[in-house]
């Protein structure tokens, strides 16, 4: 680039222009400064959007050469194919053409577009520099510029970070080389359409490797056997050579976007609650939202044995009773009515009472015998002293 060209990325890339900064200008910009230090502290690096590169009428063509395009073994192109102003077009068949095969003025207009596009991707603003080798780094939207030569051994990861519109765009100073088994990989959300290499020189894809954008190079592009291409081959002047490649160019190659959850907590596994509550899963102490469990309250633990009898057995007494001497009286023994349960009677009264009763009834009865034969043995006494009183006044 030159001088003007480098003052003019240094300005894209930071948005300011120099302006007279009076006191109180100053003051406010380190305030705002230090606010942005704070914001971004520990933040990955973030570049402005870059606009997609317009592609025109040549975004239909899966190939476009300069002069021609020459094919060996089964290529299939699912867009068009075309060459200008060169007119040999070679392979096809056995090659497959998904779209439509034009040459020479009738692929004027894709010519015209690739070279409005090429010069877009070439003037775009460097947003960092990168050299040699890319293998193994993972860059995220922006453009990146190489004074030299590119090359992809291994792995290149291009990163949306959840974008699906970022913009990658790379532009090489001479030639673009994968290795054989190279790859292009795109992270959450990254989408092939949104990729454009803008090669200053020649490109050459290994063999049995996955390129992933669109190449719009000076002279020619070699795409080896067994190479697929999630983008296209646009070559501005030379030739374009295919073995056995798959393009797919019509339709993007699109990441999927890694969700990153919000809540980090950790669901809580079933547990027992430890009042008798009834919940859901979760490892709750206090029954509220735990699984089923085993209650330690007694509230909804089902009936218990009561602890005060409740309706009991009452005992079964054996009532006493009296054997009367038959001293000339008769003892009569009332007849107690039990109660039910063998012992108590109708009033309640326990088998003991109903004993007591019986003894206390032959007790009477004794006490009655006694008496009686008192009596009776009195009167028998008065009726001898009279009958010695007649005969004593008998005898007189």
């Amino acid at each position: 680039m030159g001088t003007d060209t480098q003052k003019h990325a240094t300005i894209h890339r930071t948005g300011l222009r120099r302006r007279p900064i009076g006191l109180f200008g100053g003051a406010a910009l380190a305030v705002a400064g230090t606010a942005a230090l704070i914001i971004n502290l520990g933040a990955p690096a973030a570049f402005a959007a870059e606009a997609p590169v317009g592609l025109g009428a040549v975004a239909s063509y899966s190939v476009l050469g300069g002069e021609t395009v020459t094919n060996t073994g089964l290529t299939v192109l699912d867009g068009d194919l075309g060459t200008t102003p060169g007119s040999a077009i070679t392979g096809f068949p056995p090659g497959i053409v998904g779209g439509t095969t034009r040459v020479e003025a009738a692929a004027a207009d894709a010519k015209a577009s690739l070279l409005v596009a090429y010069d877009d991707a070439r003037s775009r603003a460097t947003t960092a520099s990168v050299a040699g080798d890319l293998v193994g780094q993972t860059l995220v939207g922006g453009v990146y510029t190489a004074s030299g030569p590119l090359a992809v051994s291994g792995t290149l990861t291009l990163d949306a970070q959840g974008d699906p519109n970022a913009v990658f765009i790379f532009q090489a100073a001479s030639t673009l080389i994968t290795a054989s088994s190279s790859r292009i990989a795109l992270l959450d959300g990254a989408s092939s359409c949104n990729v454009y290499w803008q090669v200053a020189e020649s490109a050459t894809l290994g063999t049995n490797s996955r390129f992933t954008g669109t190449i719009m190079a000076l002279q020619s592009i070699s795409v080896t056997t067994g190479t697929r291409v999630d983008g296209r081959a646009l070559a501005r002047n030379g030739q374009v050579s295919l073995q056995s490649n798959v393009f797919q160019s019509t339709t993007c190659v699109t990441a999927p976007i890694i969700s990153t959850p919000t809540d980090t907590a950790t669901p809580p596994g079933t547990g027992t609650p430890t009042d008798g509550g009834t919940g859901g899963p979760g490892t709750p102490t206090d029954g509220g939202t735990g699984g089923p469990g085993t209650p330690t309250d007694g509230g909804t633990g089902g009936p218990g044995t009561p602890t005060d009898g409740g309706p009991g057995t009452p005992g079964n007494g054996t009532p006493g009773t009296g054997t009367p001497t038959d001293n000339g009286g008769v003892l009569i023994v009332p007849t107690s009515t039990r109660g039910p349960n063998g012992g108590g009677n109708a009033n309640g009264n326990s088998p003991d009472s109903l004993a007591n009763s019986g003894a206390d009834s032959a007790a009477n009865g004794w006490i009655g015998v006694t008496a009686l034969g008192l009596v009776i043995g009195g009167l028998g006494l008065a009726g001898v002293s009279l009958r010695r009183r007649e005969n004593a006044r008998t005898k007189a």
